[in-house]
């Protein structure tokens, strides 16, 4: 019996590490020291930019450490026009690899309308749960929707 060697390395395998010199790269107008999350507002003001301007929907996930300041994210998904495919599985993936304390789930709505729609709030609950079986709760979800933003925790959505 022969056994095959991967092709993949742990030289070519990409890191949370890479994932911040990539966007870096894409984004060089975000900060590259990451503040404290103590509000919405925060998240928005911060990562606002990595929104703009598109034309289909992006939901990424932000990883929290224990002090609230953001360690990492991940693009989950990239839809179309106004939806994306989401799933708690790809969502906590990075988040558990990053170890971290808490998520922050965010999206954009092209429309510029910040309400969340039914499905917005079915993923999220689901997501939720998901977060407290893993013992890695969703601190928010933020829909960025150009100029203004909507916070399920503001609304008691969550």
């Amino acid at each position: 019996m022969q056994i095959r060697k991967s092709h993949y390395s742990w030289k070519s395998m990409k890191t949370i590490d890479y994932r911040f010199r990539d966007v870096a790269e894409a984004y060089p107008e975000l900060p590259t020291n990451f503040y404290k999350i103590t509000s919405p507002q925060d998240m928005f003001t911060m990562f606002k930019l990595m929104f703009l301007n598109l034309v289909q929907e992006v939901f990424i996930v932000y990883w929290l450490n224990s002090a609230n300041k953001v360690i990492g994210f991940d693009t989950i998904s990239q839809g179309n026009l106004n939806s994306s495919i989401v799933h708690p599985r790809e969502v906590f993936r990075g988040a558990v690899v990053s170890s971290c304390a808490s998520i922050i789930l965010a999206h954009n709505h092209p429309s510029g309308n910040p309400e969340p729609s039914s499905e917005d709030i079915s993923i999220t609950k689901k997501i939720y749960e998901a977060g407290k079986l893993l013992d890695i709760p969703v601190f928010d979800h933020i829909i960025f929707a150009g100029d203004s933003y909507t916070s399920f925790v503001e609304k008691r959505l969550i």
